[in-house]
């Protein structure tokens, strides 16, 4: 027996789908606004990244999971756009990355988006939490 109950089952199954539909969610919108899902994601994560420093292409790819080699074409993508430009690295053989004043605005628009429907899910998921918490502790 696993020990889990058939309404554990129930929280993460809604749990689950109200994750993804948070993801369709950001996708639309990004898609909205004329610009795909991994390329809202890039420049969220440049934009986003805690490093004390610019991110380089390789923690993109980390960040992204995805290949190097993947990150490198998506950046060709982000600069032919504008909404990206590439900064020589702190040791020459590092490219660091930066969003242009495009790429700000476009990141702000989609930020404000996303951080309103999350304040709007956020108590459903929070309850879901906490229901597999207190089941936790039982």
């Amino acid at each position: 027996m696993n020990g889990l109950a058939q309404r554990d089952y129930e929280t993460l199954a809604a749990f689950r789908y109200h994750l993804r539909r948070f993801l369709r969610f950001s996708e639309r919108a990004a898609g909205e606004v004329g610009v795909p899902a991994q390329q809202h994601q890039a420049l969220l994560a440049i934009k986003g990244s805690p490093a004390p420093g610019p991110m380089s292409i390789g923690e993109l790819a980390e960040h992204l999971q995805i290949r190097h080699h993947s990150a490198v074409e998506l950046v060709d993508r982000l600069v032919a756009q504008e909404f990206v430009r590439r900064e020589a690295g702190a040791d020459r053989r590092s490219v660091a990355l930066a969003l242009t004043e495009r790429g700000e605005g476009i990141l702000e628009q989609l930020a404000l988006i996303h951080r309103d429907e999350l304040q709007r899910i956020a108590p459903l998921l929070r309850d879901l939490l906490g229901q597999l918490e207190r089941r936790d502790n039982q």
